[in-house]
This record gives structure tokens, sequence and C-alpha cells, in this order.
């Protein structure tokens, strides 16, 4: 502890000076005049529709109690995550990810668990030499990886390897396995790769590198996943266990609305609105933030349509980054519905694209299951969480592959003052 007593205390006044200064009485009020008035639907400054109701739009709630036991639609449930090493920068001036992609199904079956994907991506100042490699099978065939290049970016090659390392591996392996799942498949994460959608957004540079080849075929995955789904009739949809879109809360501020949104991303508006008081009046005023909260129900919203941010390439009126779609533009739409957890203040957002959710049966199916699983689970549904577990990559495991790449290299990884001070003790 390097914080005295009398340092703490005047962190307290702080505190209170900025507690003093912000109001938030009147959250709850804006949260519900947004939902009720403004995005049915709300459009963007120049007109065009980014958030629409898909179907009634409504909120429910639901007992945890009730709802974890009630009959789950969907029998078998497959899961899929990719885990990373973490970008890694080198002395001789490579910079590489290395992403590893597992699929879990609930209930288990080993057979496809003991698959993975395994992919390396590797940015090179000297590019005189290619590093790529084919796909290589191992383990008896159960399993493949490969090396690629990335694209010559300057400022972002940590950014870049890591994307494409993390997408290409969870997509080609999601492809290569989707013949097990018969009943629904759940992606640790966004329906299409959002890292990557948001690169246009961010810097001239990146801007012109989602249409190169590489970005361009991590995504074009993903879009021919969606394509083979749809024609098996089975359901995709993705779990997003910590969703950052500011889509609403954005185009509150830059429409004609010109409302300045007291959230910091949309998020904080589906968790204000969705979240349920014990006592409506007389609260203790004195008390911890949340100690009135319910937490006996699940709050849940309707289906929406989502055409802003990254999820704008992927509307029909999008681009798609050029990767040629087989179905009409508008089945390839995100389409998403928030469920808010009040035992752990938490809010997940599960996408699904517009070809599955069309189907109002369909629709309240996937409510149903996902509800379940988040009630029993008290988190994500089991596949996914089984997934996140296989395609985890430890610390130690970081560090022996870091090791490894090393002696490949004959090159020493770059080292940071904070590499050393978080290893101490």
């Amino acid at each position: 502890m390097t914080l005295d007593p009398i340092h703490v205390d005047a962190i307290a006044r702080l505190a209170g000076s900025v507690a003093d200064a912000v109001d938030d009485s009147d959250h709850d009020d804006v949260a519900e005049t947004v939902w009720e008035s403004w995005l049915d639907p709300l459009t963007d400054a120049r007109g065009r529709t980014i958030v629409e109701p898909l179907g009634e739009q409504q909120r429910a709630r639901v007992a945890i109690d009730d709802i974890a036991l009630a009959e789950r639609p969907f029998p078998t449930v497959h899961g899929i995550d990719s885990g990373t090493i973490n970008p890694t920068s080198f002395k001789n001036g490579v910079v590489l990810d290395l992403a590893h992609a597992a699929m879990a199904v609930d209930p288990s079956e080993l057979s496809v668990h003991r698959a993975r994907t395994i992919v390396a991506t590797v940015h090179a100042t000297d590019r005189s030499r290619s590093l790529e490699t084919d796909w290589v099978r191992h383990d008896e065939g159960h399993s493949q990886h490969r090396v690629i290049n990335s694209p010559p970016v300057n400022r972002y090659a940590e950014a870049v390897v890591h994307a494409l390392s993390l997408y290409l591996a969870e997509g080609h392996h999601a492809r290569e396995h989707a013949h097990t799942v018969e009943d629904l498949l759940l992606l640790d994460g966004p329906l299409y790769p959002k890292e990557i959608l948001t690169w246009r957004d961010r810097n001239p540079e990146l801007d012109a590198l989602t249409y190169e080849a590489r970005p361009k075929n991590v995504l074009k995955n993903y879009v021919r996943l969606v394509e083979r789904f749809v024609e098996a009739e089975t359901p995709i949809a993705g779990f997003v266990k910590n969703p950052s879109a500011r889509v609403i809360t954005s185009a509150l501020a830059d429409n004609e609305i010109g409302f300045d949104a007291p959230w910091p991303d949309d998020t904080a508006f589906f968790t204000r609105l969705l979240e349920q008081q014990a006592a409506e009046s007389g609260a203790d005023t004195e008390a911890a933030p949340g100690a009135d909260r319910r937490t006996d129900e699940l709050s849940v919203t309707s289906w929406l349509i989502s055409r802003g941010g990254p999820d704008g390439a992927m509307a029909a009126d999008g681009d798609a980054l050029g990767v040629e779609r087989q179905l009409a533009p508008e089945c390839y739409e995100v389409t998403f519905f928030i469920i808010y957890d009040p035992r752990n203040d938490l809010c997940y957002k599960i996408e699904a694209p517009y070809a599955i959710t069309h189907n109002p049966a369909m629709r309240e199916q996937l409510h149903t299951q996902i509800l379940s699983e988040v009630a029993a689970e008290r988190g994500p549904p089991r596949a996914v969480d089984k997934a996140d577990e296989l395609a985890k990559i430890s610390a130690g495991e970081k560090a022996a592959l870091r090791r490894k790449f090393e002696g490949k290299l004959h090159s020493e990884q770059l080292e940071t003052y904070d590499d050393e001070r978080w290893t101490e003790g």
C-alpha cells in the first residue's frame, strides 16, 4: 500500500466533488425516451436507417429460476473461439501473433474438441523473402496450421497481425468443422470480424488495407459460413461477452436529434434501460450502488437490426469489403438482442444474420435458448465457455511459444520496461 490515510481521505473528497457535479437522476427517464421514441427507426446524419426493430419492439423480464429450467429448443450447441499469444515484437524487426482456434460441443464430443487450427501472422520490415506457408496437417490429420504474411503497414503492425491471426483461425476452423453442427453454432464474439471492419474508420492507412486480399479473405470466411448455415437451415449466432458498440449513442449526437447521450457506449445505455430496482421509491441514498437492484430476473430486449458502425459494411447497402455475396444482400445484415444479468451487472449481446432471424419462430427459439443458458450458467452458454477454455493460451504457454519463436527467428523478443515490471515478484 503506497497511499497513506491522508491521501485516501483526499481522494475520497475528490470523488465527492465529482459526484456533486454529476447528476444521473434523470438517466432512467432519458433511456426510456430513447427506447420508446428514437429507435423506430434511428437514422444517422445522412438520413440512413442504422437501427430499427425486427418485429415488435419490446422488453421483457423472466424469472431466472424458471427460465433456467425451461425446455431448450436446441439439443446440442457448438461453440467456437480463438485465442492468441498477443502481438510480439522482436529485435530483428519481426512482429507476429499466433492464434489457436477450437470448437466445443455441449454435450461434449471429444473428436470435435481435439481438432485445432493454428495461424501465425508475421509482419517483417524485410519483405524480400516470404514467410508464408500453405496449410499443414498435424495430430494425425485432426488439426492444421499455417503462417501468413501481414500486409505492409507502419504504425499498426501489432493490431493487424493480431486481427488477422485471430479471425483467420476462427473463421477457417468454423468452416472446416461446420458439418459437425446439427442444431446451433455460437461464436464466442461477434458474428463478423468487427476489428477488421473498424479499420476503415481508424486511419487512412488501415482503410486502404481493408480491401487488400488478406483482410478481404478473412471476412470471406465468415460470409461463406453464414451462407453455409442459411442453406442448411441451421442457426448461427455470435455471443458477445463484452459489447462496446457506439452505434446508438453516436447517432443520437450526430443526427437531427442532436442529443448528447449521457452514456459512453450502447452497453451503458442498455444497462440503464434494463436494470430493475427492487424499490422505486424510498431507497437509501447512502446505500452502495446497486444495493437496490433486483437480482431474480433477467431483462431482455426484442430483436433489432444494426446497420451502423462496423455493421454498416454488412448492411444491404454496404460493400462487404468487396466480398461477393451469394444471397440477397439483406440476408447478411446484423440483427441483435441484449440480455442484462443483474447478478453480475453485465450486458450480453447476441448477434445473428437477418437470413436466420427474419423468421419469428427462430427469433423466439434463440431468445429462449440463450436466456435459459445464461440463467443456468450465470454467464455465457456452456458451449461458448468450453470453446473459450479449449482455445485459451495460458501465460506459461505464451512465454514458452515466444521462446520458441526467439530460437527460430534467431532474435530476442523486444522487451519493454512494463514487461520487466509486471513479471517482478
